[in-house]
């Protein structure tokens, strides 16, 4: 349901530093803002310590992330477990997680500052990796945890198991564990099927099968799936594109809701999930833009 919200008094900026000429438009986006009476309290680097901590402290109302998608899936694991609103600012080649293009900025403002708007959540996935039951790392991701093979070209065997029961064996390049958010992004590339964004269920997506399943699975809303490695060469993990993760023979990767979700400021009524899927699947992702 949409409805209206109060209206932010504070905000932060958030830029990637591989964009160094974003600061430019931070600082035009700020100076925007604050003539209609919000409080500027910090522009930064997304992986800017300080920026965590003012967002920690509750210093911000809300985050502005300006750049593409990749900026945006940053914002969202810094925002998530602290329950503050980001908006997104597209600068980038795709941007689909963006809420405003490169144009209409001071009208999406004045609807910001007028409480005339309202708060998408999108489900996180919460990943562990163990080791013969050995804790080794976890994450919160927006769109997926992907297992896939090392420097060697040849697949890898994996296995997947959904609430203790043997789901599927995969002889494949790589396994897609994805949100509903995700499921626009390399499981779509993958021939995956498109999730409505508002939808708590895990999709599991095989990379290039080889006489093994070759079908997407979507898996009802609370389940828990556990993806073992079973290969003598090397395997790889990536929880939303960060650096991989190696993998042995016998690792576990387990994925299932996670407890935080990502809340967008979204201005167009819901239906503009699938308005800009249309434009985007009609235009080419790679021509133009920014990273």
């Amino acid at each position: 349901m949409v409805t209206r919200q109060n209206p932010p008094k504070t905000f932060a900026i958030a830029t990637h530093p591989a964009q160094p000429e974003a600061a430019e438009e931070a600082r035009t986006i700020a100076t925007q803002l604050t003539k209609l009476g919000l409080k500027h309290v910090l522009s930064a680097s997304i992986y800017e310590p300080q920026l965590k901590r003012k967002l920690k402290s509750g210093a911000a109302d809300f985050l502005v992330a300006l750049g593409g998608d990749g900026t945006m899936l940053r914002a969202g694991h810094l925002v998530a477990p602290l329950g503050v609103p980001v908006l997104g600012i597209n600068r980038g080649r795709f941007g689909f997680l963006m809420e405003i293009g490169q144009t209409g900025c001071k009208e999406r403002f004045q609807q910001l500052v007028s409480g005339d708007f309202w708060i998408e959540n999108r489900m996180m996935l919460h990943c562990v990796h163990r080791r013969l039951e050995e804790f080794l790392g976890e994450w919160h991701v927006l769109n997926d945890v992907v297992i896939s093979r090392g420097q060697y070209v040849r697949p890898i065997q994996l296995t997947a198991s959904l609430d203790g029961y043997l789901l599927a064996s995969y002889n494949a390049d790589a396994l897609i564990v994805s949100t509903a958010t995700g499921s626009t992004a390399y499981a779509l590339a993958a021939g995956g099927p498109i999730l409505p964004p508002e939808l708590r269920n895990i999709l599991i997506v095989p990379v290039a099968p080889h006489l093994s399943v070759d079908r997407s699975i979507i898996l009802s809303e609370g389940s828990k799936v556990v993806v073992k490695v079973n290969t003598s060469h090397q395997a790889v993990l990536s929880a939303d594109g960060q650096p991989p993760v190696i993998l042995k023979d016998g690792d576990t990767v387990e994925a299932s809701a996670g407890e935080y979700s990502v809340s967008f400021i979204r201005f167009e009524d819901p239906g503009y999930f699938y308005r800009n899927l249309n434009q985007y699947m009609e235009r080419s992702p790679i021509t133009g833009g920014f990273v």
